[in-house]
C-alpha cells in the first residue's frame, strides 16, 4: 500500500513495547488500546499485529494487492474508490482501490488494521513507531507521501462480504456523574495516585467538580488540560519517579497533564490521581477542544469497569469467527 496524502501524526504502532521502562524506554502502542484489539479481531490477525494510527486527517492509501481491511476507532468517514463505508467495518480493497479516511464527526483517533499486519522490522520485540527516540515503525517517522508498507500474510480474504461490529461507545455504558442526568464533557473514572492526600480536601472536591478542556498542546506524552489551577496544600519536592499512561501529574503552573502512551518513564510532578484501564479509550476518543470531568471510583468499579470491557470484547470475537465460519 502507498500513502498518497496524510494529515500528519500518522504512524505505525502495535500493542506496545512491554517490559522496557526500567530501562527507559517507553511503551508507545496506540493511543486507544480497544479500538486497534477490536481492529484486528476483526481481521482474526495475532493480538500484537501492527496497524496505522491516524491522528490527524485525511489520510489516502492506494493499495497494490487485494487485502481485507478494518477502520475502527472514531467514527470516521471511511471511503474506497468514493464509496461510503460505516465506522468500525470491515471490507475486501482491490489492486488499485484508493481509501479514504476523513476527518471524525465525532471521536478522536481512528485505527486502519489489515490482515497480516503491517509488515515492518521488529525493534526491540515491538513494530511500535517511538517518535521522541526515532526508531520503530516506518523509519522511526510518522508516515509520509510516497510512503509504501506491506502486509504480512495474514487470513485470506476468500469472501468480499462486509461487516462491522457494534463500537464501544454503543456496547459500554458511559459513566454518569451523580446528581447529573447528562454532561457535555466526557467523564474519564479515576483513582486517587500517590500524592492524593497532599491536594486538600478543597483541592480534591475543585479537580473533580471542575471541567477540563483539551488544549491544542497535547500530543501522545501527555494530554494537558486547561482549567481551574490546582496545587498542593504545601510546596513538593519529589525525586523522580515511575510514570504509567494515565497517571495525572499536576506541575508548578497547576494545570494537570494525562500521561499517554508516549510518557516518559519517570517524572517528579505529584500525581493527584490515575485514570482507570477501561477509560483509557474514552480518553483518546476526546478531541482536542473537547472537555473531561473526572470521577472517583475505588478498585472494586475499576475492575467491575474492566470486566466488561473485556465481555464487549469477547462478544465481538465470538462475532467474528462466526462471521468467518459462515464466509
Amino acid at each position: 500500500m502507498e500513502v498518497l496524502s496524510t494529515g500528519g501524526l500518522t504512524t505505525v504502532q502495535d500493542s506496545g513495547r512491554l517490559g522496557l521502562r526500567r530501562f527507559g524506554v517507553g511503551v508507545g502502542g496506540p493511543l486507544d488500546a480497544l479500538a486497534a484489539q477490536v481492529g484486528n479481531l476483526m481481521l482474526c490477525n495475532p493480538a500484537d499485529a501492527a496497524f496505522i494510527e491516524v491522528v490527524v486527517f485525511p489520510l489516502r492509501l492506494r493499495f497494490d494487492h487485494a487485502l481485507r481491511i478494518a477502520v475502527t476507532g472514531s467514527d470516521v468517514q471511511m471511503e474506497v474508490d468514493g464509496q461510503r463505508f460505516p465506522p468500525w467495518w470491515s471490507v475486501v480493497v482491490q489492486p488499485g482501490q484508493v481509501l479514504t479516511l476523513r476527518a471524525p464527526q465525532a471521536g478522536g483517533v481512528a485505527y486502519l488494521c489489515v490482515s497480516g499486519g503491517i509488515d515492518v522490522p521488529l525493534v526491540l520485540g515491538s513494530r511500535s513507531t517511538d517518535l521522541k527516540a526515532g526508531f520503530g515503525g516506518h523509519c522511526g517517522r510518522t508516515l509520509r507521501r510516497g510512503d509504501v508498507l506491506a502486509a504480512l500474510p495474514g487470513r485470506a480474504a476468500a469472501s468480499r462480504r462486509r461487516f462491522g461490529v457494534l463500537p464501544p461507545c454503543a456496547g459500554l455504558a458511559a459513566p454518569q456523574l451523580e446528581g447529573e442526568d447528562a454532561t457535555p464533557a466526557t467523564v474519564i473514572r479515576v483513582l486517587p495516585a500517590a500524592q492524593w492526600q497532599a491536594f486538600g480536601a478543597a483541592t480534591r472536591a475543585r479537580f473533580l467538580a471542575s471541567p477540563w478542556r483539551i488544549t491544542p498542546d497535547s500530543n501522545r506524552i501527555g494530554l494537558r488540560l486547561g482549567g481551574g489551577e490546582i496545587r498542593p496544600d504545601a510546596p513538593l519536592e519529589l525525586l523522580s519517579h515511575g510514570i504509567l499512561p494515565g497517571v495525572i501529574q499536576v506541575p508548578p503552573h497547576g494545570q494537570p497533564i494525562v500521561m499517554q502512551c508516549d510518557a516518559q518513564t519517570a517524572g517528579g510532578y505529584p500525581k493527584i490521581a490515575t485514570v482507570i484501564g477501561a477509560d483509557m479509550w474514552r480518553l483518546a476518543q476526546t478531541p482536542i477542544g473537547g472537555q473531561l470531568r473526572f470521577q472517583c471510583v475505588d478498585m472494586q468499579a475499576a475492575l467491575a469497569a474492566d470486566e466488561q470491557q473485556q465481555t464487549y470484547v469477547a462478544t465481538v470475537r465470538r462475532a467474528v469467527e462466526q462471521f468467518f465460519q459462515d464466509a
